[in-house]
């Protein structure tokens, strides 16, 4: 027979687990393996085959992790031979841990976690003690148990410790965290689970409370199904044991310090959390029922996707509860919550995440379909979106919308699997047991709060009705719904289950649900208590920013001594910081912008805006794929020390640098993702109306990844909401012959979406312009979301140059007039109106013609429409006959179809409103460099030539 040490051994096979955690145990504290691992690990640590050198006792952990992989493909002999029965004492040890390991691997996938009990137990030998060996007879024998927490003893019979294993890891619990890589995160929850064998031991009161929780989870619903019969509410029946779960988790967090709980979710079981979590007046949601609306919304939204705020008490304290406002899109709420937990934290100067906790809300469908989750997860450890850890809570009914067959709705084993992608641990829990759901709950919480990580509560359910009341879900899915019809329901479960263990009467339970009743009829809270006259000194007063008139005016501009000081500061370097050569240029350069000598370039606009912001006090957070730099090599935010050696250290931020007391300036290269990033962006902007939020694309096309926070939350979210956001979007945007992913940032998208002074839509030429535009965002006294389409060539282009006295006197313009005085207002018959980049092909183009009686206009400000400003520029030409919009974007994209009715109405009767551009076209742009020179010097022909094509008359 083959020794246990023994390489070719079929421990380093199917029990390599085992030997992992013995690694792990001996690099701890070596004297806490046995002799006989202890030596094997000391030689192991000084062979060759691990390093190919001699080491020392830290060896790298993976280089030996491999070396057992490697002996397990060597070995011959997997299984061991039937006839082999003379195993020692040492070699039985062996497999008794091997047993152990193998439950903390797969014990999960034995739990008794479904409700319906339609899966059959998998085969997994590796949990029978007969697989390595071992017989009934040694069923009774003693080993020891130092590597377990089931006992304070040193030894369990074989019979106790296969008996407490299946206890922990294969009753209402299953746990995954064997995943987890590192050690003392794994003996944690080992510990944790294996201390109380995974069972609740609450007293007679907690249990009370647990069965107040799902009965009222259960009445909600059964009094909205009878009081308003075919009325749409995505019930939380046969999923009880979440409300319970909500409670647990905000309670114990009170416990543990937290102060905020902000929750992202769905629509389902959202109104259920609405009255019985958050403590929104029942009679209020019944008027939401009856028809009732907020008149001072533009548009509202359907009640299970509103949101709600309020204090609760708890052992700890108060706890503000904010429910996030969430569309059809799942999801996306995520990074939304992600980012308002983000901006909260750092209102509090809570660098860790200890008192503001993100808590997500899943479907088992959305939580393994949609992208945007694995998006924001990857957010979670960085250091500019961590957030110390969010507790996810998936309301896994089993179906989703209709499928119920995992073939169909996901590739992975469990729908929580995308999780392992960042080590979070999982607590599958059968919903039917609400005892167990609380205990994952609180042990979720406290994995949180001890290492700042995500973690996962799987709470295993049924859906009892349809996706929606309207549904007939027996249609696709008899054999699932024939077991949900002989479902006696969750609360009735544990009712008669304290009743028999003698907590409650044996009428107890019905007397929770006439209480309940009650409560309903009287429209009263269902959450005890709920702080009605509680205010925490954390909170935003948005009152000063709403009910505010539209205006384009602000007083953007700074006194010239200022500008030159702040010129001076962002020029500054310590004097052993060594920026690169380029870097050098650019600073010399700007320090001549800020003494005025030279005209200032878009990057020295933007630094003089963020400087004077944050010495004045509004904090700036700027966001993107390559935004220290600038994707274009522009910005310079960020510089790097020529002569660092490590990666943290040797950066250098001037305007972290501006003055005494100022505000933070945070920049921040972003993960590879729009999505995510934009969505925890406008997250950050709901929660913070005094920090200037930035995101930038990499190229505005880019921002099609985000396409539904736009839409959904960035351009509707205060019609449908009442929410205000100044979120910016910089988005670079210009024809210069790159290609079809690398011109547009599509302007005719957002157009389409502009109403209700929702947003703002501008695309500045030149670095005064963008200057006063960052500074107006914040210095209005209202917060509205702004879109820029930002420039390519016209970043570094000396015509888009502006002198210093523009910033010290002037303010943003909505609308350029003609700037060339050679061009007499009596002698134009036709103007040229653009927007962007092309007004300089324009302008060229004008003077190589050597034409005198055309005037060109910009458009700086698409939306709101400044119909005044255009208004005045046309009546400026007696003559004026034609307008021609110009644009570099095809004729069916960019501004056109947007801005004709608008130009009509400001023109004047008899004159002639044409089009000259690109034809339509199904892409955005060319992808060879010659045919976008063609179809540029075409757009410009049509500009100075005949009318023809598109011609309209007022």
């Amino acid at each position: 027979m083959t020794h246990a040490l023994d390489p070719s051994s079929y421990l380093f096979g199917s029990n390599a687990p085992y030997v992992e955690e013995l690694y792990d145990a001996y690099l701890d504290n070596p004297g806490s393996v046995p002799d006989n691992w202890r030596a094997y690990f000391d030689q192991l640590q000084h062979s060759p085959a691990v390093d190919g050198n001699e080491s020392t006792r830290d060896q790298a952990h993976a280089p030996v992790i491999e070396s057992f992989v490697q002996r397990a493909r060597a070995n011959t002999l997997l299984t061991r031979p039937a006839a082999e029965t003379d195993l020692s004492v040492a070699s039985q040890q062996v497999h008794v841990q091997s047993i152990i390991a193998a439950y903390r691997f797969l014990g999960s996938r034995w739990a008794v976690l479904d409700p319906l009990q339609r899966q059959e137990r998998p085969m997994l030998p590796e949990l029978e003690p007969s697989f390595y060996g071992l017989t009934e007879a040694d069923m009774d024998k003693v080993f020891s148990a130092t590597n377990t927490y089931f006992t304070t003893a040193e030894h369990m019979t074989l019979r106790d410790m296969v008996k407490a294993l299946r206890q922990t890891y294969c009753a209402s619990i299953g746990a995954e965290f064997m995943h987890i890589s590192d050690p003392s995160v794994k003996r944690w929850i080992q510990q944790r689970l294996e201390s109380t064998l995974a069972t609740p031991a609450f007293d007679a009161d907690k249990k009370k409370h647990i069965l107040g929780r799902v009965t009222a989870a259960e009445g909600l619903e059964r009094y909205l199904h009878t009081k308003y019969v075919g009325q749409k509410r995505f019930s939380l029946e046969g999923g009880e044991s979440f409300i319970a779960s909500m409670d647990a988790l905000i309670q114990h967090a009170g416990t543990r310090g937290v102060q905020e709980v902000i929750i992202g979710m769905a629509h389902r079981g959202r109104l259920n959390v609405l009255v019985n979590t958050l403590g929104k007046m029942p009679k209020d949601l019944f008027a939401e029922f009856e028809g009732k609306y907020d008149e001072t919304l533009a548009a509202g939204d359907v009640k299970y996707h509103k949101g709600f705020s309020s204090d609760v008490s708890t052992p700890g304290g108060p706890v503000h509860l904010s429910l996030a406002f969430n569309p059809s899109h799942l999801e996306i709420v995520n990074p939304v919550v992600e980012g308002s937990v983000k901006a909260r934290q750092e209102r509090r100067g809570d660098a860790v995440g200890a008192q503001v906790l993100p808590v997500q809300v899943h479907g088992d469908a959305a939580f393994a379909g949609q992208g945007v989750v694995m998006e924001t997860l990857n957010l979670a450890q960085t250091r500019g979106y961590g957030t110390g850890g969010t507790v996810h809570i998936v309301i896994n009914n089993q179906i989703g919308f209709t499928t119920s067959d995992p073939r169909d709705s996901r590739s992975t084993l469990y729908c929580s699997d995308v999780v392992k992608m960042i080590e979070a641990p999982v607590f599958h829990v059968n919903g039917d047991d609400p005892e167990a759901v609380v205990l994952a709950t609180e042990l979720a919480l406290d994995f949180r709060q001890e290492f700042r990580k995500d973690v996962v509560v799987d709470i295993v359910c049924f859906r009892k009705l349809g996706h929606n009341e309207q549904d007939t879900p027996a249609l696709t899915q008899p054999l699932m719904y024939k077991r949900i019809g002989q479902h006696p329901g969750t609360r009735k479960l544990y009712a008669d289950k304290l009743a028999t263990q003698g907590v409650i009467a044996a009428d107890g339970g019905d007397e929770y649900v006439k209480e309940y009743r009650a409560a309903m009829d009287e429209g009263r809270h269902t959450v005890d208590p709920v702080l009605t006259d509680y205010k925490s000194k954390f909170a935003i007063d948005w009152s000063q920013f709403l009910n505010r008139k539209w205006t384009d005016a602000a007083d953007t501009a700074i006194p010239l001594a200022e500008l030159k000081r702040l010129g001076e500061r962002i020029t500054t370097v310590p004097e052993d910081f060594k920026p690169h050569s380029i870097v050098e240029k650019v600073l010399a350069d700007r320090r001549k912008m800020a003494l005025g000598e030279i005209n200032l370039d878009w990057g020295m606009g933007e630094h003089l805006a963020f400087a004077s912001l944050v010495a004045s006090g509004y904090p700036i957070r700027l966001t993107g794929q390559d935004s220290g730099r600038g994707t274009f090599t522009h910005r310079h935010a960020v510089l790097h020390d020529q002569k660092r050696e490590r990666w943290d250290d040797g950066v250098y931020i001037p305007l972290q640098n501006i003055s005494e007391g100022q505000a933070p300036f945070v920049v921040i290269d972003s993960v590879l993702s729009e999505e995510a990033v934009m969505g925890f962006e406008y997250g950050y902007s709901a929660a913070d109306p005094n920090t200037l939020v930035i995101w930038e694309a990499q190229f505005g096309d880019f921002a099609n990844g985000a396409q539904v926070v736009i839409d959904q939350f960035i351009s509707s979210g205060e019609a449908k909401w009442g929410r205000q956001s100044g979120l910016t979007l910089m988005l670079p945007h210009g024809y210069e012959g790159q290609g079809p992913e690398h011109s547009s940032a599509r302007i005719e998208r957002f157009l389409q979406l502009c109403a209700d002074n929702n947003m703002q839509v501008v695309q500045p030429t030149n670095a005064a312009q963008i200057f006063h535009l960052i500074r107006r965002q914040m210095i209005r006294p209202f917060r509205k979301p702004l879109v820029i389409f930002t420039p390519k060539s016209l970043l570094r282009a000396k015509d888009a140059g502006s002198p210093l006295s523009e910033l010290a006197n002037g303010h943003f313009q909505t609308v350029i007039g003609e700037t060339d005085d050679t061009i007499a207002a009596d002698r134009v018959k036709r103007v040229l109106l653009c927007s962007g980049k092309v007004y300089y092909d324009i302008v060229n183009s004008r003077r190589e013609r050597a034409i005198d009686d055309v005037a060109v206009i910009r458009l700086e400000q698409m939306y709101p429409f400044p119909h005044k400003a255009i208004a005045t520029e046309l009546k400026k030409y007696p003559k004026l006959a034609e307008v021609v919009w110009v644009q570099d974007e095809p004729q069916n994209q960019g501004p056109w179809f947007y801005v004709q009715h608008h130009l009509l109405e400001n023109m004047a009767d008899g004159q002639k409103l044409a089009y000259a551009g690109r034809a339509a076209s199904a892409s955005p742009a060319v992808g060879y460099m010659s045919k976008h020179q063609e179809q540029q010097k075409a757009l410009l022909e049509a500009a100075f030539g005949r009318l023809k094509g598109f011609v309209l008359t007022k």
